[in-house]
């Protein structure tokens, strides 16, 4: 079964080298624009040390302008899905391509859940033990943008969605979330809140058990295919069956897996992505960008970094630069050089790994397409979280735990899903936000990334120093 469905290419030697594959497609990626930095992705001969520059100049090529942006993803998500492969039952194997057109394995039956409570009627947002709403949010918000934690414009789309409550039940919709046991996805807002909520993931038991005691306890209606569903290995039949949903159809990516299955899953997602929308012209499309990763940001994020690295204690200067000498600079460095517009914030962490990066990658490629063809998109930088897959890495965890003496606020799952949930709210009533010239843009407007791209130092240069004090905490 590890073998089946949607797969790495084999190498001449039968092996299926993840690092092969990313080392291709990031070069396939970059050569039309930045031929340079294909080449140097290329040579890299320790893919899983040495893949975060050229993660960093995926983004950094595409600043020269829109269609650079949308050439560097129009030519990720091709060399995906051009070297990618999909292995039968009895080992042969087809193109990716082939599962717009393969016939359905079998035909999902659909099971159905309606919750029991009255849905909410108001945004609320549970934060620190309590519940925030009316004025109590307001000034949360307000809190978190004069603390650079959250974008501007996320606390101002927030605002409207609160005023707009009538919006939260989202009529005339079904968002399919695919990853339907997912920590950091919005089914358990979105039933709260009465919507019609369709949940896609694994034939687990006690999973399903989980989700459907939150179904009954919501106040939406959830529809599934009874027994689960394997996306790696069953593309067509959840497009079938996802196609022949009431409502317009939200498709909601919001998998996970560990390792190499991430990019495995993430790629079966992004071919149903592809046939569902020939199936329906109506799709609509929603992702969660994580904030562990590269982005170009506004000026004012590079104007409030600068004042704090500028205003930073006499201690923090008399420390910085004893550790920057016997770090040769890589510690305690500043985020950008004043000025910058767009600055590039690279918070990308070593520890999660080159396929997690790619799985993440391609999501943002396919919002990025998509939009630019006249599909709503909803895609909104989430903030670090405290989810079990971070808790789970003894580095990360201890970072997270020491990262608010750095000016960076790690969220509970509880307080992340329900702000996230409220800004695909926003982004489905709004048709995807305002247009922006480039897609950069796009990506940064309503990013709640939790002070990282604000704060006095580039993220990776304090990890280090994060996790040292944040041990203690992160063990109790």
């Amino acid at each position: 079964m590890a073998d089946e469905g949607v797969v790495f290419p084999a190498g001449p030697d039968g092996r299926r080298s993840t690092a092969a594959l990313g080392r291709a497609v990031v070069a396939d990626a970059l050569r039309p624009v930045d031929p340079a930095g294909a080449g140097a992705a290329e040579r890299e001969t320790n893919w899983r040390a040495g893949y975060l520059p050229h993660f960093r100049r995926l983004v950094e090529a595409g600043l020269v302008s829109r269609e650079a942006a949308l050439t560097i993803a129009d030519a990720g998500l091709t060399s995906l899905h051009r070297r990618m492969r999909v292995a039968g039952p009895d080992g042969a194997e087809t193109d990716l391509g082939d599962l717009v057109t393969a016939p359905a394995g079998r035909a999902l039956a659909t099971a159905e859940v309606t919750g029991t409570a009255e849905p909410d009627r108001e945004l609320s947002l549970p934060f620190r033990g309590e519940r925030l709403r009316g004025d109590a949010l307001l000034r949360r918000l307000d809190t978190w943008v004069e603390g650079g934690i959250v974008e501007p414009s996320a606390a101002e789309a927030v605002r409207t969605v609160a005023a707009h409550p009538e919006w939260l039940a989202l009529p005339g919709s079904t968002v399919v979330v695919l990853g339907a046991g997912a920590e950091m996805g919005p089914l358990t807002a979105l039933l709260r809140w009465g919507a019609r909520v369709a949940g896609v993931d694994l034939p687990r038991p006690a999973l399903w058990e989980r989700v459907l005691d939150t179904a009954r306890r919501g106040a939406g209606t959830l529809l599934y295919p009874d027994g689960g569903a394997n996306l790696i290995t069953e593309v067509p039949a959840v497009v079938d069956w996802v196609a022949g949903l009431p409502g317009r159809p939200v498709l909601g990516d919001y998998v996970y897996a560990d390792g190499a299955t991430n990019v495995r899953v993430s790629t079966a997602v992004d071919a149903l992505t592809v046939r569902l929308a020939a199936a329906r012209d109506d799709v609509a499309l929603a992702f969660l960008a994580t904030p562990t990763d590269v982005f170009a940001v506004p000026p004012d994020a590079v104007a409030q970094s600068v004042r704090a690295y500028t205003g930073r204690s006499r201690t923090a200067k008399l420390l910085g630069r004893p550790l920057r000498t016997l770090s040769a600079g890589r510690l305690l460095q500043r985020a950008y050089l004043p000025g910058s517009d767009p600055g590039v914030s690279d918070s990308l962490v070593a520890q999660q790994g080159p396929n997690y990066a790619l799985a993440k990658r391609l999501q943002r490629w396919r919002a990025t397409v998509a939009r630019a063809a006249g599909t709503t998109v909803s895609m909104n930088v989430a903030p670090p979280t405290r989810t079990r897959s971070v808790l789970k890495n003894r580095a990360l965890a201890a970072a997270y735990a020491g990262a608010h003496r750095f000016g960076v606020e790690v969220f509970e799952p509880a307080t992340s899903n329900v702000l996230m949930a409220a800004l695909l709210v926003h982004d489905l009533h709004t048709g995807g936000g305002p247009a922006h010239e480039h897609p950069w843009q796009d990506e940064a407007y309503a990013a709640v990334h939790g002070g990282l791209w604000r704060t006095a130092y580039a993220p990776r240069s304090a990890l280090g120093l994060a996790a040292l004090l944040g041990y203690g905490a992160a063990r109790s």
